[in-house]
């Protein structure tokens, strides 16, 4: 158990949402959630899909007094296509026929008692980053799993955050055989400690910490 963790409502509610974050490495996104907190700035996190880790977020900016933010189209990753080992035909709009993970995140966030801490940003990530101009004190990088998303997430996120800020990369897997579902943020991983911006603060599973110690990305 992390030095910080959750109080046990919070980490039911984060059990029980839908999504595919561990235990494990929930509790480290909390402990990395609260320590970025202290700066005073809003923690965001790209690739909302139903709200599990979004509960952790919200709930370490509650403590801080600052605000969760959490960026998503809602169409799902590629792997959460149907026919893909990850997708949930229970997030299908019938009438579309296309993913929408909106409603379902919105009632994970009600029933968390948490929808006044998290401000949703329904879009796609590189278009929202190329206009935002504020510091963040925590950017959690969880969304598309090609070189092409999670390049743009790291490009377009990366630069905002605050000095002594955390960047997390989630879904980290350095062997080649995981290909579509962890090497293109073991690239990014791999592209944030090669830019001397970045130095390593901890590695749980398949989520890495890192903090910002220097300039650029």
């Amino acid at each position: 158990m992390p030095a910080v963790a959750p109080k046990p409502d919070v980490l039911a509610a984060f059990e029980a949402a839908k999504g595919f974050m561990p235990v494990g490495e929930g509790l480290a996104l909390y402990e990395a959630a609260v320590e970025a907190g202290r700066l005073g700035l809003p923690l965001l996190e790209v690739g909302t899909y139903c709200g599990r880790s979004t509960i952790l977020l919200a709930d370490a900016a509650r403590a801080a007094g600052v605000t969760a933010i959490t960026v998503d189209h809602h169409r799902g990753s590629e792997e959460q296509q149907p026919g893909w080992d990850y997708h949930d035909p229970a997030t299908v709009d019938p009438e579309l026929g296309l993913m929408d993970t909106l409603p379902t995140f919105r009632r994970t966030l009600h029933q968390a008692r948490l929808e006044d801490h998290v401000v949703a940003v329904v879009g796609r990530s590189p278009q929202i980053a190329a206009f935002w101009n504020s510091p963040l004190g925590l950017v959690f990088i969880d969304g598309g799993h090609t070189d092409e998303h999670a390049t743009g997430d790291y490009e377009g996120w990366a630069p905002h955050v605050a000095e002594g800020g955390l960047l997390l990369i989630h879904d980290v897997f350095p062997d080649p055989v995981d290909e579509f579902t962890g090497q293109a943020p073991y690239r990014v991983y791999l592209r944030a400690l090669e830019s001397g911006a970045f130095t390593e603060v901890s590695a749980t599973d398949s989520l890495r910490v890192l903090r910002r110690t220097g300039a650029g990305v």
